[in-house]
Formats: C-alpha cells, structure tokens, sequence
C-alpha cells in the first residue's frame, strides 16, 4: 500500500494544494453560513436561518476543521467556530433534532474538542449523543430515524455514521451503554439491511414493540424501495461498518465492510469508477453521484489500513481511481463555483447532479486521509 501512495503522491499533492487554495478563498465568503450547495451563479447558498436543523449543517464546519487540523491556518478555524456556534439554534430546539445528530456535531463541535479541548465543544457533542441514545427503541435495538408518528419503525442506513458519536460518548463519559446501543443497532442493521450479495437496503420498518423487520419502508431515495441499490447508502454502510470495526474491534463489522465495499467496486467499475445514484437503475436516465464514490473512497482507505498486508492495495487502488475519476471530470478548482465537486445527485427522484456540501466534505476528508494527516474525526 505504502508503495501505490507513493507512486501517487505527485497527483495527490498536486490536488491537495489546488483545493487548498480554492477553500482557503471560500472559507472567507462562507465565514457566517452553513451551505448546502450552490447557486445558478456558483456561490453558496446559507441554511443556517430558518433550516437551522437541516443534516447538512455540520459538514461545512467540519470541512474547515479538517482544513486546520491540516494547515493550522486560522481562517480555517474562525469559519468552525462560526459554523460550530451557529449550530446553537438547533440544539436548543429539541424537537427538532433526529438520527443525523453526528453528522452535524460529531465533525464539529467534536473535531473542535480533539484540536483544541474546547469543553463547551465537548459538552455541544455530549448534548448531541445524548439525543441519539434517547432515539434508541429498547425492544427493537435500533434507532429511530425520525420523528414523526407514523415513521416510529423506520431505521436508515446513514444512521451507521451517526452511531461513532455514541462510540465516542461511551468512552469520554465511561457510559458503557452509550457504546451498546451503538453495537446493537449496528448489529440489527448488518442482520436486516445488508443483502448476501452486499448490496443494501435504505430504510427498513420495523414493529416498535418486538424489534421484528416488517420489510422496507415506503420511502427510499433510490430508484425503489424493495430491489434497488441507492449508491450512497452503499457508501454510508462500507465507511460505517469500517468505523464500528475501529471502535470496536469486531471482525463481523469489518467483514460487513469489505461485502459492501466489493459489490461497490464491482459496480463502478463499469462506469469508469464514478457510481451511478442507483446501481439497479434502468439504464436511462443516467444519474451519477459523486458524493458515493467519495464517502465509498473514505471508507475503502479506512478498511485498507487494517486488513492483512496482501488485502490492503485493493482496497486502496479502488479508492485511488475513484477519487481520480471525480478530480479528472467532476470538480472544479477555478474560481467559477465556491464548490469544488460537482454532479452529486441527492435521490433519484430530485436534485440531479448538483453540488452538495456532504459530497464537498467526503471529498475533502478523502484527500486529508490520502495525505496521511491526522486525526481521524469520527
């Protein structure tokens, strides 16, 4: 592996600098938003008003801390904390908190106590996990996914990189059982949502009093909800198994990642190592989403790290040439857009090769991986 990232390292400082200095730009005109995506006219739009909830909002803060955790350049640093204190409405607002907790605090208020021990960050993140576990369904094992009455049931696999916010909780606060519902959610979710051939189901109901799976809900964000395989909820299982495996050791959560992370490779290999949005599609309309190949490569380098040597260059190669494909035809570095990755597709039905501040963070976090920086924030 140590061989394949030096024969890349040219290219791989070569994109590091080129977004470097395109966020170091953006990280000024951002200084008091939270983006999800941009506009007709390149610019980021700002949903840290009346969207103060929204999933989306930790990941830009999260991008500017893994920029400081890089460069230690205090723009980077001014535009979290901005980020991180914005993110204030929304968790004094309780009801309106659901399964996405991590993604907003974890990489934030999270990345900020690692850095910098700052303990109102650490106590924003404590906040934060104690929401999730308060999400977990004692019978069932399983955390809810949302709020509403008729969606009691209903478990989602993006919830696998929400649960390292319990992991974390359970040893910072010596609470055991923070770290046990992360296990048993993890558990009911590789029992249920993971098919044999490693393709996976997004959101599945379950009975809220026995814990029994009722089959797939009647919503998903691939093509349908029983036979498809939304690419990003391949990404989120083969980067939230790895991560359940590096916080607790167990082979079966590393065994999950690598069936995911095979039908993946399998998959986007015939499209030139980009994932369509949905790898059981129809063969027209085409829609890719970049932000899967770049959560899949965050996961893939995560696994070749702690596989047996002989495993380790597969799994870094397919990361490799994903990344490549998204650099060589899907971001952009000039000043044109303030986002840098570009055709993210948000579901199948809607929001069709955009850009979107979740596939900007993966992106960035692939790179701060690829150039060996630490820590790691999940």
């Amino acid at each position: 592996m140590e061989q394949l990232l030096a024969q890349n390292k040219p290219w791989i400082d070569e994109t590091w600098d080129k977004m470097v200095d395109k966020l170091r730009k953006v990280s000024v005109t951002t200084r008091n938003t939270l983006p999800l995506g941009t506009d007709e006219t390149g610019k980021y739009d700002d949903k840290s008003g009346g969207k103060a909830g929204s999933w989306t909002n930790g990941f830009w803060p999260g991008i500017m801390w893994l920029m400081y955790a890089a460069t230690g350049e205090d723009t980077f640093r001014q535009t979290a904390e901005n980020g991180e204190e914005t993110l204030d409405k929304a968790l004094e607002a309780y009801e309106i908190l659901h399964h996405d907790v991590g993604f907003m605090w974890h990489i934030s208020a999270g990345a900020n106590y690692k850095l910098t021990g700052n303990e109102k960050s650490k106590n924003r993140n404590l906040h934060a996990a104690a929401v999730l576990a308060a999400r977990y369904n004692v019978n069932g094992e399983f955390i809810k996914a949302w709020n509403e009455d008729d969606v009691q049931g209903w478990v989602i696999i993006d919830s696998m990189l929400n649960v390292p916010l319990l992991y974390w909780a359970a040893k910072e606060t010596n609470n055991i059982a923070m770290k046990q519902m992360a296990m048993h959610h993890a558990d009911k979710t590789l029992a249920n949502h993971i098919r044999p051939d490693g393709s996976v189901y997004h959101i599945l109901n379950y009975d809220i009093e026995t814990g029994e799976c009722l089959g797939p809900a009647s919503h998903t964000q691939g093509y349908d909800v029983e036979h498809s395989s939304w690419s990003r909820g391949q990404a989120w299982a083969i980067y939230g198994y790895v991560l359940s495996y590096i916080h607790t050791g167990e082979q079966r959560y590393l065994d999950a990642a690598k069936n995911v992370a095979h039908y993946f490779i399998a998959n986007v290999v015939s499209t030139d190592y980009v994932p369509l949005s949905d790898f059981r599609a129809p063969a027209e309309p085409v829609y890719l989403d970049t932000s899967a190949g770049a959560i899949a490569a965050c996961g893939m380098i995560e696994i070749a790290k702690v596989v047996p040597e002989f495993e380790k260059k597969m799994y870094m190669d397919a990361a490799l040439k994903m990344m490549k494909a998204l650099v060589d035809n899907h971001c952009d570095f000039t000043d044109n857009s303030e986002a840098i990755l570009l055709n993210v597709t948000g579901s199948y039905a809607a929001d069709f090769h955009v850009s979107r501040v979740y596939g900007e963070y993966y992106f960035v976090e692939a790179m701060y991986k690829l150039k060996g920086f630490e820590p790691m924030f999940w």
